[in-house]
């Protein structure tokens, strides 16, 4: 079965779209280190300004192992995006499996200071298959 590329979810204006790739180059399969890369883009396709200001996710391993990571803004920032803008920015996540699966939402405030969840649909992270010995 194959599994989605892209993560593409909107939550009152503000759509969060995710892709993942793997990093061979930064993986050890035979030290079960597996890096992965992920790309995200929050665009507010609303009416009103919204900075994102906290991020959680909920990773799960391909054993089922579920780690929760939360912390203020993404990649030491906290955009603020007016009507119509877009922010984009790469991270990555390691694992001891050759998939998994991350989730999430980013705490968005608005200029009256109300806040609300932006969601992060599931995304799957996944090493391409090796060869047969």
């Amino acid at each position: 079965m194959a599994t989605p590329e892209l993560s593409n979810t909107e939550t009152n204006g503000i759509r969060v779209g995710a892709t993942a790739y793997f990093l061979p180059e930064e993986s050890d399969p035979d030290d079960r280190k597996f890096l992965f890369g992920y790309t995200i883009v929050i665009k507010n396709e609303g009416t009103e300004p919204a900075q994102l200001v906290s991020r959680y996710w909920l990773i799960i391993d391909g054993n089922g192992r579920q780690e929760e990571v939360r912390g203020p803004g993404v990649i030491g920032q906290t955009p603020r995006l007016e009507p119509g803008q877009a922010f984009k920015y790469q991270s990555y996540c390691p694992l001891k499996t050759a998939w998994g699966t991350m989730e999430g939402e980013y705490e968005m405030r608005r200029d009256d200071g109300s806040t609300f969840q932006a969601k992060i649909a599931r995304f799957y992270l996944a090493a391409a298959q090796p060869a047969m010995k």
